[in-house]
């Protein structure tokens, strides 16, 4: 599971959050129904928006199914989304993970510069965009900006790598082709739901969003890509913290402008994820990545560290050992839906370190921004969504 859009239960009310499960098990399910096992490895937290947005323009519920036990959900059923929406979401990712296993290959990158391992990747990317390909043809979806984006951003990142000068692209030609192929299968969602008024502002979402996701595994990939020598477009192109996070920022605008332009019958979950939770993504990158990138300006000392407890002591870490690589390994396995029991006593601290704090209207919307099933700042100005 990959992606930056990661929400947390703790923040989002329980109708929304079933919700973004129902799509998220919808899509993991789908995959596995229709190309086995195995790609179940693609699905992608930001792969499923994609299910979203087609449900959000739907005058009625997506149709769902009742799911078995899954281990991934404390042996829970679930009912899970069924429907075109889940099917272009696999599509999609599947689609993507192809291009990016390819671009690991050609790259070299870590284990892939194995000779056994490279054969092994290419023949499983042949196989996802395969699968991928014959989803979008059922589904009447054009895949060229998906499949060519993996190439055009090898290009754009050799050329700069290779010449290093100033006529050579720069950062807003980097995030293009993710920019591209994002706008087209968040567009497409006007497709399969008949609203056509909406392909411009979803093309709109699409280019912000893309040019987010793009900007934000820049930030998070710095500080490793300058150890190791690898490709960042942010050293590539001499653009630093404080740069990157107008850049972001600016996007993050863009992408909320645009959401709300669209016409949402159902426009809860769409705005949790696209504009809440985008913002959570941009303060969780910077938080980690410096001082300045952080929003803090130049000179001055940053804030507590809202993770920090409050007593000022070191945070309390785990057992260690073999207990904790298992539960480090299970945690990653079950999309951070298990916590081991020593964490769950902590669940304030929890919380912080998910970046679920710091927004005052979360807890207190009852007044302001009544939703239809109770709260969830649905309607409101504020950041929340």
């Amino acid at each position: 599971m990959f992606g930056i859009v990661r929400p947390c239960r703790h923040v989002m009310r329980e109708g929304l959050y079933a919700d973004w499960m129902g799509h998220l098990c919808g899509l993991c399910l789908a995959l596995r129904d229709e190309h086995g096992q195995l790609s179940r490895l693609v699905t992608n937290y930001d792969g499923l928006l994609v299910s979203v947005l087609t449900e959000a323009q739907s005058p009625a519920s997506a149709p769902r199914r009742r799911a078995g036990a899954c281990a991934l959900r404390g042996f829970k059923g679930a009912d899970v989304v069924e429907a075109e929406g889940v099917r272009l979401a696999g599509s999609v990712s599947l689609l993507l993970a192809a291009g990016k296993m390819r671009d690991h290959v050609a790259d070299g990158d870590g284990v892939y510069a194995r000779r056994p391992v490279a054969a092994g990747a290419t023949r499983l990317a042949r196989r996802w965009s395969s699968a991928g390909t014959v989803t979008a043809g059922t589904l009447g979806f054009d895949p060229s900006p998906l499949t060519g984006a993996a190439r055009r951003q090898a290009l754009l990142e050799r050329g700069r790598a290779a010449s290093g000068s100033a006529a050579t692209p720069g950062l807003p030609e980097l995030t293009r082709p993710t920019e591209d192929a994002v706008a087209a299968a968040f567009a497409h969602t006007a497709v399969l739901t008949g609203r056509p008024h909406n392909l411009e502002a979803l093309e709109a979402a699409g280019r912000g969003f893309g040019r987010l996701a793009h900007l934000i595994d820049a930030v998070e990939d710095l500080a490793d890509d300058r150890a190791s020598g690898a490709y960042n477009p942010l050293a590539a192109t001499g653009t630093d913290l404080d740069q990157a996070r107008r850049h972001c920022d600016a996007a993050h605008a863009d992408l909320r402008a645009a959401v709300a332009e669209l016409d949402l019958p159902r426009p809860g979950l769409t705005r949790a994820l696209l504009v809440r939770e985008t913002g959570r993504a941009v303060s969780r990158a910077f938080a980690t990545a410096g001082t300045h990138g952080a929003g803090h300006p130049p000179g001055h000392a940053p804030g507590p560290d809202p993770g920090a407890p409050p007593d000022g002591r070191p945070p309390k870490r785990d057992p260690g050992g073999l207990l904790s690589l298992a539960c480090a390994a299970l945690t990653c396995c079950t999309c951070g839906l298990y916590r081991p029991a020593w964490d769950e006593e902590h669940e304030n601290s929890f919380c912080q370190r998910c970046d679920c704090s710091g927004c005052d209207c979360c807890g207190n919307c009852g007044s302001c921004c009544p939703g239809e099933d109770g709260c969830g700042c649905d309607g409101c100005g504020c950041d929340c969504g």
